[in-house]
């Protein structure tokens, strides 16, 4: 009853010698891609050119700001307050980009994993769920604003890869 599936595993053995691994390059390589597509479409929304990243607009603190210096722990958490942010638009125009973030942080935990790093669970996202009055009373405010932020946030996380950041 227990050799089946170990003289199934035996089997596939020599094919696991076969297998290799993504090159660390190649999933940095594509996470600076996916940062300047996610960017580019940023760009295509017209109205996000409006407001400067660095502005202060009062109520929409929540939003989190740009960061001089990114771990890659500190970059997943932006980017989950983000599409945590994005979700909880209704706004076409966003689905495609909160979709291309969790691609990107997918690519972010696997060069944390190339790094031996452990990247902690995305903290502080439960205050946002609170946000609904908010979100509600100014979705357009909290579109451009969010996205404007986001895109410079991206810029700096593009940035921080090519020094290839810590844990």
């Amino acid at each position: 009853m227990y050799w089946r599936p170990l003289c199934g595993f035996l089997c596939l053995w020599p094919y696991l010698f076969y297998i290799q691994a993504v090159p660390i390059q190649k999933v940095q390589s594509d996470t600076k891609t996916l940062i300047k597509t996610i960017v580019t479409r940023i760009n295509d929304i017209s109205h996000t050119q409006s407001v400067s990243s660095k502005q202060r607009v009062t109520g929409l603190d929540f939003i989190p700001g740009l960061h001089p210096v990114l771990t890659l722990s500190q970059m997943d958490q932006t980017l989950a307050i983000y599409q945590q942010i994005l979700i909880n638009l209704t706004s076409r125009n966003v689905i495609q980009i909160s979709n291309d973030l969790e691609n990107l942080r997918d690519l972010l935990h696997l060069l944390a994993f190339s790094k031996s790093c452990h990247l902690p669970l995305a903290s502080g996202l439960e205050t946002l769920e609170s946000l609904g009055g908010v979100l509600e009373a100014s979705l357009y405010s909290t579109e451009v604003v969010a996205l404007s932020r986001l895109q410079g946030s991206l810029q700096d996380m593009l940035w921080q890869l090519d020094l290839s950041p810590g844990c």
